[in-house]
């Protein structure tokens, strides 16, 4: 049922037999909202970051005690005012100089508050500021094997959720220094005026803490529903929007929607729930102070009845407990603040200290323009996972200048082993090389400008498509740029656009058509000028005619350059100078087309059938030639 009184929506297309659950979004919640109430490894984690800025952090701490000590002060005044300043025979200018000085204690107040909230605000945006940038440059680096196996929608829930509950915490931690003191202090100060008026207002603090340890463990657990509940729901709507073509197409449209309403009413109520319990401590607050403030009223009055007790006292007494409740309720909420910003801290933590896979040797030399283009697997064995390998005793070379086609069916390993050449992974077993040298022993960011890529899915970035084109070398002139694109025959197509080189992309470039897209991604790749192109599988999304244009561009591009090309077309491989050709991740076959033929193996069978890719293969013809090799 829903919270309008209306029931759960019902797939449209149910006729009340047992089928598959249909779902949208992932409701898969695995990470921790509250943690312990202090984590000392995560406050010292955190504090690695507010260090820079610690003198500010004790400015803020000295503003908070001096707002309290003010706060402090203000009652005591009244009571000097009303007892001396007020009392017959008193001295003249008495009370003149009580108010004077009570006007004093007002501005030193508003002073300290006001540099209090400035500098604990502006320490907490400098924090968040370099926590993010910390994190963005990390995650630049950490290894693919990582992203691999990382939901991209939960690392973007660190990088905000996360970081924002850490300002929420750094800017309540000062202000519960201030809380903690208020509260210390008002007790010391009422013990010091009246100890048994006193000892009733204290009366009230069991009844607090128990209603608080009630309290408590039921508001974390509806917290953290609430935390659940928000998760997979904005996680399906992540899901939906990313996918709202293939929604569109196979017509879930209404269904999606009737399922995201369902989440998104599970969340309304333990969002309802939780925000039940966060308020009823406010009015159980309220009403002790109200019973403390009647008992103050009731003994106060007979005790200043009886001359026991001064009015000024009595009034000093009032006004601390209407103070006395407010660093109760405050420390009360920031105690599920600090909890939230331990869980957070801890997953932050985990983001900046996952482990960097591949990293440069101490010794790592740059390979630099006298090393060449070539490209060397020996013996290599590789696997996303150890214990099951995509790429087996792998051995070929590709000489520089030489261009090579690897080939084989889906899985069989060659976008794995495009991979190895740029060192995105590390081998298990044997060694990759790069213009004769290992490529573990040469530093990544030379290995990037010997290697140009051209990936089956082009990703383009938010810009200009004169930025887009020069993303890998910033130092390229526009002439370079233009050049590329004109080598390649995206020129035409540039130019035609509202603003040229200048025209703005959207995201991905989806203003762009697919092989558009696929046409800046070659002019980015050439316009770096690399020894090495590699084109995974770059012409597979491409129309023929614009696939012919790309082939003409390349048999001259590809002149002095090593080329390595990966195709599931035929006709796009015949005239490689060898073709390496790979199942279940092996070599089972090397040559050119002539000499592949000729042998009678799986590419000759595959020619001779006339398949056009290699996914047409059925599963008969590919474990024959298993056997065959075998």
């Amino acid at each position: 049922m829903r919270h309008d009184g209306t029931p759960e929506p019902r797939d449209p297309h149910d006729d009340g037999r047992p089928r598959m659950r249909a779902v949208v979004g992932s409701t898969r919640v695995e990470e921790e909202i509250f943690g312990r109430a202090f984590d000392g490894r995560v406050v010292r984690r955190i504090w690695h970051f507010v260090a820079p800025y610690r003198r500010r952090v004790w400015l803020a701490i000295a503003a908070v005690l001096v707002f309290t000590l003010s706060q402090l002060t203000i009652p005591l005044l009244i009571r000097f005012a009303i007892d001396e300043g007020m009392a017959p025979g008193a001295a003249p200018g008495l009370l003149t100089g009580i108010v004077a000085l009570f006007g004093l204690v007002i501005a030193v107040n508003y002073a300290a508050s006001l540099a209090q909230e400035r500098i604990t605000g502006q320490v907490a945006e400098h924090v968040l500021f370099d926590i993010r940038r910390r994190m963005f440059g990390h995650l630049q680096r950490v290894s693919l094997s990582f992203m691999d196996k990382t939901e991209v929608g939960r690392l973007m829930s660190r990088l905000q959720g996360d970081v924002n509950s850490m300002q929420e915490f750094l800017e309540t931690s000062v202000q519960s220094v201030g809380d903690i003191a208020l509260l210390v202090g008002i007790v010391a100060v009422m013990l010091w005026l009246d100890w048994q008026l006193a000892g009733l207002v204290l009366l009230v603090l069991p009844v607090l803490l128990v209603v608080r340890v009630l309290w408590l463990a039921r508001a974390r657990a509806a917290f953290l529903a609430a935390h659940e509940a928000n998760s997979v729901t904005n996680g399906a709507l992540a899901e939906a929007i990313h996918g709202v073509r293939a929604v569109q197409a196979m017509g879930r449209n209404r269904l999606n929607a009737e399922l995201y309403a369902t989440l998104a009413n599970r969340t309304y109520r333990a969002q309802l729930r939780a925000s039940r319990l966060a308020q009823i401590m406010i009015p159980i607050v309220d009403s002790l102070t109200g019973i403390a403030m009647a008992t103050v009223v009731v003994a106060g009055g007979l005790m200043v009845a009886s001359g026991s007790l001064e009015v000024g006292v009595l009034v000093a007494f009032l006004f601390y407990i209407q103070r006395f409740f407010d660093p109760i309720r405050s420390l009360t909420m920031q105690y599920s603040v600090m909890q939230r910003a331990m869980a957070s801290g801890h997953r932050l933590t985990e983001v900046l200290d996952v482990a960097v896979d591949v990293t440069d040797a101490p010794d790592a030399v740059p390979l630099g323009p006298e090393d060449d283009g070539s490209v060397e697997f020996r013996g290599v064995t590789f696997g996303y996972d150890p214990a099951n390998p995509v790429l087996r005793d792998v051995s070929f070379k590709v000489t520089s200048g030489e261009r090579v086609a690897l080939v084989g069916p889906t899985g069989s390993g060659k976008s794995s082993s495009i991979s190895l050449i740029h060192r995105f992974y590390d081998v298990q077993e044997g060694a990759v090389l790069v213009g004769g040298r290992d490529v573990r022993e040469v530093t990544q960011d030379s290995l990037g400008r010997h290697i140009a890529m051209v990936l089956q899915e082009p990703y383009l970035f938010t810009g200009t498509v004169m930025e887009n084109i020069r993303y890998a070398t910033t130092g390229a002139t526009d002439e370079d740029v233009i050049a590329a694109a004109q080598a390649v025959g995206a020129h035409d197509f540039i130019t035609a656009m509202p603003e040229g080189y200048a025209t703005m992309l959207e995201e991905r470039g989806s203003n762009l058509s697919l092989g558009q897209r696929q046409l800046l991604s070659f002019s980015r790749a050439l316009v770096v000028d690399a020894k090495i192109l590699v084109l995974d599988e770059a012409t597979a999304n491409i129309d023929s005619y614009t696939e012919l244009q790309i082939q003409r561009a390349l048999e001259r591009l590809l002149e002095g350059r090593t080329g390595l090309v990966i195709a599931h077309r035929l006709a796009t491989i015949r005239n490689a100078d060898r073709i390496v050709v790979l199942q279940q991740g092996r070599k089972i076959e090397e040559g050119d087309h002539d000499a592949l033929m000729a042998r009678g193996g799986l590419y000759a069978k595959l020619y001779d059938l006339n398949y056009a890719s290699f996914d047409d293969i059925p599963d008969t013809l590919t474990d024959e030639a298993t056997r065959t090799r075998s």
